[in-house]
């Protein structure tokens, strides 16, 4: 498998609406989207003037199959948080969640140079979990009835890495097929 993160442009907006609106995908984000080709042009301006994210579509194959965003990224703290998705159905079960999750690792230990990694889960999206740990995360809290959602209280699972956890677990013990990313003038 060849990975690749390259940047967002405004010709993947409706591919992104698309997947963002997926029953599937929405079902484990933190909000319902509420979502037009407006909103989403509006959303695109605002994250490439955020100098805190970091945002690229996954390509697996040369085929787009999903988005990772780099969020809060704290140069005085020296940590971020992450998000990404798997928007194309053909994508997943194939393993590319892991691999794109020790990517971004190792982007944020190797290239960043951060000293923390950290995500947020919806509590009832264990198979998300177990790919945070299988990848070196530890649960590190839970947040009860944290979101509103669907009429009901759900709560999030906090999970995070710290660099020497993954210079000692995870980097050269683990193999995935190193992606390439395009840069990002923000960093």
């Amino acid at each position: 498998m060849k990975l690749h993160f390259r940047n967002i442009k405004e010709d993947d907006l409706e591919m992104i609406l698309a997947w963002r609106t997926n029953p599937e995908v929405t079902r484990y984000m933190f909000t319902d989207p509420d979502l037009s080709l407006e909103k989403q042009r509006s959303w695109f301006e605002r994250i490439a003037a955020d100098t805190t994210r970091l945002d690229w579509i996954i390509t697996a194959d040369s085929e787009d199959v999903g988005l990772v965003s780099l969020v809060r990224i704290d140069d005085v703290n020296h940590r971020c948080d992450v998000g990404h998705y798997l928007g194309a159905p053909n994508a997943r079960g194939k393993g590319i969640g892991k691999a794109v999750e020790l990517n971004i690792l190792a982007y944020v230990f190797e290239t960043l140079k951060l000293n923390k990694f950290c995500s947020e889960v919806l509590a009832f999206n264990e198979k998300a979990i177990r790919l945070h740990q299988k990848c070196g995360s530890k649960v590190e809290g839970r947040r009860r009835q944290h979101v509103y959602k669907n009429g009901e209280y759900l709560d999030v699972v906090e999970v995070g890495i710290l660099r020497q956890d993954y210079e000692r677990e995870v980097k050269d013990r683990i193999d995935f097929p190193r992606a390439t990313f395009e840069p990002q003038d923000k960093h």
